[in-house]
Formats: structure tokens, sequence, C-alpha cells
């Protein structure tokens, strides 16, 4: 299993110029910011359809689901074939690892909130024991007869 490090070495080992790179991103995060757009690549995970299949799945028109697969195959994240007036569409996730690795970067601040909620959600659980343990002494005591 490769670390993030080695990733971020496999992302940036294609000799690309940075502001290149950056721009990528730029289209990839773009072209998932569209929920139709999002929907689309989900509607191909696993399987090539047709453009008309996948606007059928839409109160869109057909027009508009096909701006919509242009700026994901100019993004990279769709590859069309076609066979004269028909064409197919496939998912290429490999624009998206790019993204995934650049997001992943800020993973350490995540992971240090989920520690300070989990350090958190330990003292309230630690609390509730102790005051649940009270009552349950005091009323011990109220059963034990008293020395005269």
């Amino acid at each position: 299993m490769m670390n993030i490090q080695q990733l971020l070495h496999l992302v940036d080992a294609s000799g690309e110029h940075p502001e290149l790179a950056r721009e990528r991103l730029d289209q990839v995060f773009f072209a998932l910011s569209d929920p139709v757009r999002r929907d689309i690549l989900e509607r191909l995970d696993g399987q090539a359809l047709l453009v008309s299949e996948i606007a059928a799945a839409f109160d869109i028109s057909l027009q508009a689901v096909s701006r919509h697969i242009q700026v994901l195959v100019r993004t990279g994240l769709i590859q069309q074939e076609r066979t004269g007036r028909i064409s197919r569409c496939s998912l290429d996730a490999g624009p998206m690892l790019e993204a995934a690795v650049w997001m992943n970067r800020y993973s350490k601040y995540w992971q240090q909130q989920f520690d300070l909620l989990a350090v958190t959600l330990a003292d309230i659980d630690e609390r509730r024991a102790a005051a649940a343990a009270k009552p349950a002494r005091k009323a011990a005591k109220k059963r034990t007869p008293g020395r005269k």
C-alpha cells in the first residue's frame, strides 16, 4: 500500500509544468462541482452507456446533458467513443486520483478534529459513568444501618 507521499510523487512524476497540473486540477473540481455531472459519473461507474441512455435519467434536454458530458470529456473524466451518430461514454476515474491526492494532503487536519472529538466523547462517557455511580453509592449508604 502506497502512502500519500508516494502517490504525490506518482502524480508529480509526469514532468508536467506545475501550472498545467493546477489548471487540470481546477478543471476536475469544476466538473465535479455540478450535481448533474456527478450523477452522470455515478451512472457510468462500471458500465459504458449511450448518451441517450444517460440523458433518459434526467429531466433536462438531451442537449443540456450533452453539454455536461462535454465538460467531463474535456476534463478527462469520461472517454467518448463514437460510431457514426452513436456516442458511447465510459468513466475514466484517473483525473479524480489527482484530486483525491490533493485533498488527502489536508487529511491530517481532519484527523486532528476526529482525535479531539474522540477525547471529548471519552470525557463525556467518564462523566456519565461517574454521575451514575454517585446515586448508587448514596442508596447503598442509606440501606446500611448506622452506628449508635
